[in-house]
């Protein structure tokens, strides 16, 4: 008797196997790996296709590998991460999809089959830089539209580029170069010979 995580293999090899990259099984979870060329393609192929029907989009995020592995990995430093869900067979796989250009993160936008994908590009943009090819209304959605870069990004400072405050003299928000200076922390050890000991 097959596992229902083993039909929703079988049917993923058979449906869209041909345009799949990899399918790994970890975890009790299915990932697939497609191209950026076929992502759209197989995004509606999941959603409509009887054996699949993954109607809900329920997480979509960006990820920067450039420091993965301690900086071994070799591969495209972008990917777009999908969580798709089917009521009907109750059922989930996991899609990545990594950008061709590592300078300029493009991949296709997927509101056009998932509404709820709307929001999630935003952020993905917003955070990490990957547009999102056909999304109608991709603009930053949780920093300031005046914020420089994209603060998820592994090269981003953690202090970030400029600070914002209020000049009470302008009487206004002002951007400045950031003034905190860097500094290394180290904790104050206390040791006694008989410390604890009664």
């Amino acid at each position: 008797m097959t596992t229902k995580l083993e039909t929703l293999e079988a049917n993923l090899r058979n449906v869209v196997g041909d345009q799949l990259e990899s399918l790994t099984v970890a975890l009790g979870e299915v990932t697939i790996v497609v191209k950026a060329a076929d992502y759209l393609s197989v995004m509606r192929v999941l959603r409509d296709h009887a054996d699949l029907r993954f109607e809900e989009l329920i997480d979509l995020c960006g990820v920067d590998y450039s420091a993965y592995g301690d900086g071994a990995w070799e591969g495209s430093r972008f990917a777009v991460v999908s969580h798709l869900l089917s009521i009907a067979h109750n059922w989930r796989v996991r899609v990545r999809v990594f950008a061709a250009d590592d300078d300029v993160p493009v991949v296709a936008s997927v509101t056009d089959i998932w509404n709820s994908a709307n929001w999630y590009e935003r952020e993905a943009f917003d955070v990490m830089g990957i547009l999102f090819d056909g999304h109608n209304d991709l603009r930053r959605i949780l920093t300031d539209y005046g914020f420089i870069g994209h603060p998820f990004r592994k090269d981003f400072p953690v202090s970030g580029y400029v600070e914002m405050r209020y000049d009470p003299e302008q009487k206004r928000v002002i951007y400045q170069p950031v003034t905190i200076e860097p500094r290394e922390v180290t904790p104050r050890i206390i040791r006694e010979e008989h410390y604890g000991v009664k």
